[in-house]
């Protein structure tokens, strides 16, 4: 059942998963980043170090953009993780997740310390074994994501995605979605520039995170909002495992959670 928190915000829960719905994606991205935020301020009384991993995709632009304006950070005390990234994509493409957080949040702040997947190690299999180490070295504290056309998360596509993975980083070939989805998202132009293999962290990788946040904006994401919070958990559809976390937040738009909320009766 829906229940309002503020004028703009509707909240409600499915399973042990928090849903916050907001009518725009602005609004969305602007609330997420403060949860974040007054998460990490409350973590940095306790913790002299934050571990935090972030996703990259156009759905993360406005969550980034407000973070990166947020006041009473500690940047100097956090560590950041990406979660994934292309295999033989160049390091200063523009297609680059970890090009694309630079961008967007962490040459605006003063970050401690930020590893990076290396989609072009010679040896993929050596490069997984490597961030595996940091995440281990590194426990997470805050995971900020979000959630594929398909239902992946990381690139858990749902052929390879395991809910009992025994690796924390993986090499995976993309399925034909989650490839036309960076087209859908404008990030390559055609369906072959889109890179077949990536490095991904795995679901118990993410589920590690003491706190989730996952952003999901937009119409396109709608049948993944729906099954998300409608179908049963499965490795089917990697994001139903989020409803098993005990500490994770969903932020989703009017334009995402449109087939959900029509097709339960509660618009």
């Amino acid at each position: 059942m829906l229940t309002s928190a503020t004028s703009s915000e509707r909240t409600f829960q499915v399973d042990q998963l928090r849903v916050n719905l907001y009518p725009n994606r602005r609004e969305l991205g602007q609330h997420a980043a403060r949860a974040v935020a007054d998460k990490i301020r409350e973590l940095q009384q306790t913790q002299e170090r934050i571990n935090i991993i972030f996703a990259s995709a156009p759905s993360q632009n406005e969550f980034l953009e407000t973070l990166a304006q947020e006041t009473g950070l500690a940047w100097d005390r956090i560590r950041a993780f990406h979660m994934d990234e292309y295999v033989g994509l160049a390091t200063e493409a523009p297609q680059s997740f970890g090009q694309y957080l630079k961008q967007q949040l962490f040459d605006k702040v003063s970050i401690r310390e930020v590893f990076y997947l290396n989609g072009t190690a010679p040896d993929a299999g050596d490069e997984c074994q490597r961030y595996s180490a940091l995440l281990e070295q590194y426990p997470t504290d805050i995971v900020c994501l979000g959630i594929g056309e398909n239902c992946h998360i990381a690139f858990n596509d749902p052929h390879v995605a395991d809910f009992n993975d025994p690796q924390l980083v993986k090499l995976v070939a993309l399925d034909l979605t989650s490839r036309w989805q960076q087209v859908h998202d404008e990030c390559f132009e055609t369906l072959e520039q889109v890179p077949e293999t990536a490095i991904t962290l795995t679901i118990p990788a993410l589920l590690r995170g003491k706190h989730l946040f996952c952003m999901v904006p937009a119409s396109h994401k709608a049948e993944a909002i729906q099954h998300t919070l409608v179908d049963a958990v499965s490795e089917q559809y990697p994001a139903t495992i989020l409803r098993t976390h005990p500490n994770t937040t969903l932020f989703i738009d009017q334009d995402s959670a449109g087939r959900y909320l029509s097709e339960t009766g509660a618009e």
